[in-house]
């Protein structure tokens, strides 16, 4: 599997990877397995890991590396992760959620960085999985910048603010049914756009959108 190759991951089962990234739509039109129990056991370790990092590198009551947790191991989160990976375009999905955007549904995303953690968990040991996560989600968390759990549309509006620029969110497609419409937002400041989004519910394509202009903002691809 490519993805495996540009993760650098020295996989000894590819069929686990397989699974992790196979949909229950999928699943059902071609009579085989989904990843939904490679996610259930991913969560369990992501949070011992994510526990353990909290634990040996903060002073924090249980309390607050408790808040903490859910912070780094919930759907905005795992969806940060998977994307920045890139696991959704290595998704199989059944023809009629492929048409609908799955390969861009938050929660399909979010789930599959569950499911690959537990499928490498299965492969390669907790030891590998924990550098895994060392090397791709610590770096997020220690970030301070990136609040990929947080209300992207506040954050970019306070960001334009500050420099008293105008911002605009524009849908500027709308496919499917209706009652299952798929929209694309683009978000504009100053009338350049500067991200796009892809959802299920305007909303949830608007804070895509403003995801999208934050992340180019810190890789400088643009400034805002």
């Amino acid at each position: 599997m490519k993805l495996l190759e540009e993760l650098q991951i020295p996989y000894k089962n590819e069929k686990l990877y397989d699974l992790a990234l196979t949909h229950t739509s999928y699943a059902n039109e071609n009579n085989t397995y989904s990843y939904e129990r490679l996610e259930y056991l991913g969560d369990a370790v992501m949070e011992l890991v994510i526990s353990d990092y909290l634990y040996k590198n903060t002073e924090y009551p249980e309390g607050k590396m408790t808040k903490l947790r859910s912070h780094y191991v919930c759907e905005n989160a795992n969806y940060e992760y998977s994307t920045r990976l890139g696991l959704n375009e290595y998704l199989k999905l059944g023809h009629g959620e492929e048409t609908r955007g799955g390969k861009y549904r938050k929660a399909i995303v979010a789930d599959i960085f569950e499911s690959f953690i537990g499928a490498m968990y299965l492969d390669l040991g907790f030891d590998y999985v924990k550098s895994f996560i060392y090397k791709h989600v610590i770096p997020l968390i220690e970030d301070k910048t990136i609040e990929f759990f947080d209300d992207y549309k506040s954050v970019l509006q306070e960001l334009v603010q500050t420099d008293k620029k105008s911002l605009e969110y524009v849908v500027v497609n709308e496919e499917g049914p209706a009652h299952d419409k798929t929209f694309t937002v683009e978000v504009k400041i100053d009338d350049i756009v500067y991200g796009k989004g892809r959802a299920h519910s305007k909303k949830e394509a608007e804070q895509i959108a403003a995801h999208d202009a934050l992340k180019k903002a810190q890789n400088k691809e643009g400034v805002i």
